[in-house]
């Protein structure tokens, strides 16, 4: 009587072994995402089985479903395109993979509201899958605060019409700004990116440059601020910290109408674009001019015209 339980028991065990060989997990970064936001899945991937496995050879060894939680429309989302996901590796026993998919233009997840994605990797030298626990996320409408429509030149004929907005959405009660680029009339959607936390009551600053790159100066703590300069194309290619001092950092034009800070206090992190490459102190020399000159020759990469924005000349260099 007791030699059944006991078989059943062991099959139980075999199939766990079996799918304790490679498991796979869904990584997201965050838990909350603005529409049309890039929704970058991490799929991680552990191979336990005792030997090499090869994948990545076609789009079918991994596969990614969306699903709705929402009650009034529960079930999988629509399909969009199909997921790029192609890319031979191998992966040897005891070692971990992690493959990234963007979910936004594959998936029509556009619609606020809750949702979940689990991942399912193909082993065809086994002929089995392998799936992940569903991982939920959700997507909120930012609220707009400001927006302005430009031109871009093209090579023949009228300037294309695109047009920056700010918005602003709670992430766990923290406020954030987040930066849209669309055309003209927001039909079409080119990069929604987060700029950083948004202190509710300060007053952001913008202003447009005469080639179309938008300058932001926004309060992101109880006394710093972040300044940043996007390009028309949707690329953040500066990004810096300014402190409170005696005075408020604020956005200033001069007359060749170049856009800068003054006021405050520049602080260098690790956050800044360009990133600067922090040397030890004993390399960098003593006075304020030597360390800002460092730092400055120390830049990876300048970014695009228009040129990081110039400071204000009557302003002393802060030691």
């Amino acid at each position: 009587m007791r030699i059944l339980p006991l078989l059943l028991a062991g099959l139980f065990v075999s199939g766990l072994t079996g799918w304790a060989q490679l498991s796979v997990e869904v990584i997201l970064d965050q838990e909350q995402y603005l529409r049309d936001e890039s929704l970058m899945v991490k799929v991680r991937i552990t191979n336990r089985s005792g030997q090499t496995l090869r994948l990545g050879e076609d789009n079918e060894w991994l596969a990614l479903a969306v699903e709705t939680l929402e009650q009034n429309s529960p079930g999988s989302v629509t399909r969009l395109a199909e997921l790029p996901v192609r890319g031979v590796f191998t992966l040897e026993s005891a070692k971990v993979a992690t493959r990234q998919v963007d979910l936004t233009p594959s998936f029509d997840i556009s619609e606020p509201g809750r949702y979940q994605v689990n991942a399912t990797v193909r082993i065809k030298a086994w002929n089995e899958e392998v799936s992940s626990k569903p991982r939920p996320f959700e997507v909120v409408r930012g609220t707009k605060i400001w927006e302005q429509e430009f031109g871009v030149p093209t090579k023949a004929g009228p300037p294309e019409s695109r047009k920056y907005i700010l918005q602003q959405a709670n992430y766990h009660k923290q406020l954030k700004l987040y930066l849209r680029l669309t055309d003209g009339q927001e039909n079409n959607v080119f990069r929604v990116f987060s700029m950083g936390p948004l202190v509710s009551f300060s007053q952001t600053e913008v202003q447009i440059d005469k080639a179309g790159y938008l300058h932001v100066l926004f309060q992101a703590g109880a006394r710093n601020f972040i300044f940043a300069v996007v390009s028309p194309g949707g690329d953040q290619v500066v990004r810096q910290t300014y402190d409170y001092a005696t005075t408020r950092p604020t956005l200033r034009a001069n007359d060749e109408g170049r856009i800068y800070v003054t006021g405050g206090s520049r602080r260098v992190t690790a956050t800044d674009i360009p990133s600067p490459i922090v040397l030890a102190p004993p390399l960098l020399g003593t006075g304020t001019n030597s360390t800002n000159q460092s730092l400055t020759n120390l830049v990876s990469t300048p970014p695009p015209p228009p040129p990081t924005p110039e400071p204000n000349p009557d302003q002393r260099p802060t030691k």
